[in-house]
This record gives C-alpha cells, structure tokens and sequence, in this order.
C-alpha cells in the first residue's frame, strides 16, 4: 500500500512498480494554486525567444487582445508542470527518471496574466517495459475559477526503479 507523507498533506510517495500498479486508474491529487506573473512571462518570452506581443505588451493587449490582457505562453504553461506535479507524487527508489514523452496535449484556454493555476493528475495506466515502468498520467492544468482547463494532456515518465 502506498504511504502518505506528512509535511505536506495527501502528497502520496510512491517506492516500487507494485505501488504504483494499485493506483492504476485513480486521481493522484491536486497541486497548490500558482500565481502566473507578467514577470514570469516576460522571463520566458526572453527564454525562449518568444517575444509576441499578447504576452510581453500589456499596454496593446489591454487595447487590442480579445483577453484585454497578456497571456501566457501555452509552453509556458507547460513547463511549470514539473514543479506543480512534484506537489502531488514523490517517487522515491527510482534511480532514473525519464520524461518520456507528452500525448494527445491540447490547449483548451489561455492563461491570462494574474491568473492562478493548479494541476490535477490521474494515473491512467502503468506497464513493466523489461525492469522500467512507463506511467501514463492524464493532467489537467486548471485556472481558478474557470471551468475549462489552460490544458490537458497524457504525460509519460519511465522509472527505473531499484
């Protein structure tokens, strides 16, 4: 059965493929809310090169964005899944951990600038490739107070477990 860490409440901790195995099909948790800052935006927009105007002009957003304001990146958006799903599951007696891959990702809704944004994740399926475990997790990037999620999509990590 897996463990519950205690500093941080329902975080579950998962140490082997038959853990991960009995979780199959259940929602894994829901992170903490994120606040996404114009900051933020900017320090990626120069990341990655991306400098449009819907996410680094608040000025001609407010004037001529639908959204009257900037909005994420979508990858951006993308990246901080990383840090929301180290929110939701420890995964502890893997010596290597590979993010394999992304399936079936849409963006559904932008992210607009002060927006607050939590991941909620759901093990769809787990398989023993040979001694490595690909997990398949649905995630949904969710905005506070929006029923449609910024996005969804299938993440696949490969755990060499000990």
């Amino acid at each position: 059965m897996c463990s519950f860490i205690t500093n941080q409440e329902n975080m579950i901790i998962i140490k082997s493929f038959d853990e991960l195995e009995q979780l199959v099909g259940k929602e894994l948790g829901v992170s903490d809310y994120i606040t996404i800052s114009q900051d933020q935006i900017n320090l990626f927009a120069d990341a990655t090169l991306d400098h449009q105007w819907i996410h680094v002009d608040p000025e001609k957003a407010k004037a001529e964005s639908p959204f009257k304001t900037t909005i994420a990146h979508g990858y951006l958006n993308l990246s901080i899944l990383p840090h929301l799903w180290e929110q939701i599951v420890e995964v502890r007696n893997s010596k290597l951990t590979v993010n394999y891959g992304i399936e079936k990702l849409r963006f559904n809704q932008p992210v607009l600038v002060g927006s607050e944004v939590r991941v909620r994740a759901k093990l769809n399926s787990v398989i023993n490739l040979r001694g490595v475990t690909k997990a398949e997790i649905q995630v949904k990037l969710e905005i506070k107070d929006n029923p449609k999620p910024a996005f969804d999509a299938t993440i696949v990590f490969l755990y060499h477990f000990m």
